[in-house]
């Protein structure tokens, strides 16, 4: 799947970048309207991340012209929050509206679910929004967590954390870069929000959370998921 994502806040798009090739997909950037315009022309995107306020042309009026030729899917992304905007937004041929600050987990799951109406999915769709990993089944579309087949109850960060490290096997995370992708750049706690939810989700979800087998720990670096292959902790 090839995304163009256009915003002038470079650190945004930075971040959303990152998550997106994190879950396999081709990210191309643009940082004002007629940029994102003159790629559109030469490159065939699956979706588009759009801002509406960007200099040289506005988010809807790139979206108004990119509808005279083609029916691409496009997110807007927006500050404001009045329902005449997004309106407007609809009326321009949006698809769908993200009002910031957003969860990045949040718009991951608008482009899954826009991506399976128009009928392209990323590898990651094809398998039914589902993590199998031993005895644990993760289930992303409803949000659930089976252990031996039992549901497993867990906090909303508990399975956005989970989640971010289960679909990224053996690839290790530090703590900073989880605190800013889970609970977001804003987020006023420190680092050991992060140990404290991941011994968290070792009591709920390993048989011996003191010889973790699933959430792994690189010491002094952060935490990773168990390999695709068989692996130990350090």
């Amino acid at each position: 799947m090839r995304v163009l994502v256009v915003d002038d806040e470079k650190l945004l798009v930075k971040g959303i970048k990152f998550n997106l090739e994190n879950d396999g997909y081709q990210v191309d950037t643009a940082y004002d309207g007629a940029q994102a315009l003159s790629m559109v022309k030469e490159q065939k995107y699956d979706i588009i991340i759009l801002d509406l306020m960007l200099p040289e042309v506005d988010g809807l009026e790139v979206c108004r012209k990119i509808r005279e030729n083609s029916n691409v899917p496009v997110i807007m992304l927006t500050a404001k929050s009045e329902g005449v905007d997004k309106l407007i937004g609809f009326e321009y041929g949006a698809d769908d509206y993200v009002t910031k600050p957003f969860d990045i987990l949040e718009l991951k799951a608008r482009i899954r679910a826009i991506l399976r109406r128009a009928g392209s999915q990323p590898a990651a769709d094809l398998q039914d929004d589902q993590i199998k990993v031993g005895d644990l089944l993760i289930d992303t579309a409803q949000r659930s967590v089976f252990k031996n087949g039992r549901a497993t109850d867990l906090t909303a960060k508990e399975f956005d954390l989970l989640v971010m490290l289960a679909r990224n096997p053996g690839r290790v995370f530090s703590r900073e870069g989880l605190l800013s992708v889970v609970w977001g750049e804003d987020y006023p706690g420190d680092i050991r929000t992060v140990d404290v939810h991941v011994r968290r989700l070792r009591e709920k979800l390993e048989t011996d959370d003191a010889n973790p087998e699933y959430i792994l720990t690189k010491w002094g670096v952060g935490y990773y998921f168990k390999p695709n292959s068989s692996a130990q902790a350090d």
